[in-house]
C-alpha cells in the first residue's frame, strides 16, 4: 500500500480557516525585527499566515492578529507596504 504524503496546513489569521500551506502567504518577523512577506515560505524568522485576499489581510489587521502572532508592534507604514505587495502578488 503506497504512503500518502500529508499536506502541511496552516490557519489564516484573517478568516481563521485551515488551508494548505502553499496556498497562503507567510508574513515574517526576521531575527533583526523587520516585517516582510515571504512568498516562498523559506525566510528565517517567526511566521504567520494569511490568505492572498485583501479581506483576510484587513480583518487580521483590524483584530491585531498579526501583532499577536509575530509578538511585536507593527507600524502603519509596514501595514501599507504589506498591503501594496499583497495586491501586487494577487494571482489572477
Amino acid at each position: 500500500m503506497p504512503q500518502v504524503k500529508k499536506v502541511p496546513e496552516r490557519q489564516c489569521l484573517g478568516c481563521r480557516e485551515k488551508k494548505p500551506k502553499r496556498d497562503l502567504i507567510r508574513v515574517v518577523r526576521s531575527p533583526e525585527g523587520t516585517i516582510t512577506l515571504d512568498f516562498k515560505g523559506k525566510e528565517p524568522g517567526r511566521g504567520a499566515y494569511i490568505c492572498p485576499e485583501e479581506a483576510c489581510f484587513l480583518k487580521a489587521r483590524k483584530s491585531r492578529a498579526l501583532e499577536r502572532a509575530l509578538e511585536c508592534e507593527i507600524p502603519d507604514a509596514v501595514y501599507a507596504d504589506l498591503s501594496m505587495r499583497l495586491v501586487e502578488h494577487k494571482p489572477e
